[in-house]
């Protein structure tokens, strides 16, 4: 397949300015294209995966990339998909956030490979000396207010209650600007974006041929959605951020194992670089039967061994494994917590492990894994009782300090999937 029929067949192509021409021109030889971010964050959360990705394949393909950081339109808010105005970040706080972004951006694209080394920009790099007078004149002058009144991220915003500020409104000429300071500069002829970006795309294109009467394409792809139409990326505790210490490694492998069912080979195309064959392949194993989710842990793997490395992709693996039963070892304890939080927990006293500790039974029934000492005896007796993942056969133990995993907590288990969690206080 070429580049545009592997995009299309992994439902990475929503619209392009003119399809034919541009599969011509990427066919003819390497060509420069960009897709920008605002850094409203210190991270970039997985929203932001699919567009880095789009230009790895775009690099991998022999084209040269170049990721824009927002430091001046992150400045004004884009309006695209917004109803209400944006919280305004300081120059400060733009370039602190890029700084951190750096990072994450090495780990998607390729910033030292020979031929075509991915490159990051600042937009504010040139945006920033330009006087107000100096953009109305050589940008402003080529809109029409009627056509960006037209665009659907402004049209929107006009009809609901809290209209469009001057600021938002004015981000669209920003975007332009950018896409034909990359034409002029770095002979940049492709903007990728999500759908929503359409019309910020299109006032580039538009303002090229204008100013420079060269050809440029804008190419979109879908937003990622869920299967209620819900924005991807969000879970109950908010974002699922690329930085480690925002989302932990094993939190973020369990994100994608989690996906839905309808939507695990959606996202193995879109977020994965597993070929076509490897991707039919788990389709076919999925819709036999799901229930080993063997597609969500491919899924799970691959985006987070791209994200976070084999290491911690090893530990979230391992990690994983504890509430299936799997020996504890020498997980982390950083780790551990991560799978404890998804687990019933009781705080108890620190002295009531002291010493010569406290029966087993009596425990049971303080974690809620037993009603009663009677039905802890039984459980115990039944051999269903496990202490830190290993069967307790004994119903006179006591638990005491020696049981303690990191001086702190004991995990408890009652059958196959029934845990919970003493932690001391």
């Amino acid at each position: 397949m070429t580049l545009i029929e592997d995009l299309q067949w992994r439902g990475l192509y929503t619209d392009c300015t003119d399809l034919e021409a541009l599969t011509k021109r990427l066919n003819t030889g390497p060509a420069t294209v960009y897709c920008g971010f605002d850094p409203t964050g210190d991270s970039l959360h997985v929203g932001h995966l699919v567009p880095q990705l789009l230009l790895r394949r775009f690099q991998l393909a022999g084209h040269h990339a170049i990721s824009l950081a927002g430091g001046a339109t992150g400045m004004v808010g884009d309006p695209s998909g917004r109803s209400a105005e944006r919280n305004l970040l300081t120059r400060e706080q733009l370039t602190a956030n890029v700084d951190s972004i750096k990072g994450q951006l090495s780990r998607l694209l390729d910033f030292e490979c020979a031929g075509n080394p991915a490159r990051l920009m600042d937009n504010a790099d040139w945006t920033a000396p330009v006087s107000f007078l100096d953009f109305l004149r050589d940008i402003g002058k080529h809109f029409s207010v009627n056509a960006m009144l037209a665009k659907d991220s402004v049209k929107s915003r006009m009809e609901g209650d809290s209209g469009i500020s001057y600021t938002e409104f004015s981000y669209q000429l920003l975007q332009a600007n950018d896409f034909y300071h990359l034409r002029k500069t770095y002979d940049c002829e492709v903007q990728i974006g999500g759908s929503d970006q359409w019309g910020n795309i299109t006032a580039g294109t538009d303002l090229i041929r204008k100013k420079l009467g060269a050809t440029a394409w804008g190419l979109t792809f879908p937003l990622i959605t869920k299967s209620d139409g819900t924005k991807f990326g969000k879970t109950a505790g908010g974002a699922v951020w690329l930085d480690p210490q925002k989302t932990s490694p094993y939190k973020f492998y369990q994100f994608f194992v989690n996906t839905e069912d309808a939507k695990v080979v959606e996202y193995l195309k879109k977020f994965t670089f597993l070929s076509r064959t490897e991707i039919e392949v788990l389709e076919s194993t999925h819709l036999a039967d799901p229930g080993p989710r063997e597609a969500h842990k491919a899924l799970a793997r691959e985006v987070t061994r791209l994200i976070h490395g084999q290491a911690a992709l090893d530990a979230a693996i391992k990690a994983s494994g504890i509430l299936f039963g799997a020996e504890i070892g020498d997980t982390s304890e950083e780790t551990f917590r991560d799978v404890v939080g998804e687990v019933p927990t009781t705080e108890v006293p620190a002295e009531k492990l002291a010493g010569d500790g406290s029966p087993i039974t009596e425990l049971l029934v303080l974690s809620g894994l037993a009603p009663s000492k009677g039905q802890a005896r039984k459980d115990i007796e039944g051999g269903g009782i496990y202490v830190n993942n290993i069967k307790s056969t004994d119903i006179a133990r006591s638990l005491t300090p020696t049981d303690l995993l990191f001086g702190k907590y004991v995990l408890l288990r009652k059958g196959k999937r029934n845990y919970a969690v003493l932690k001391l206080t």
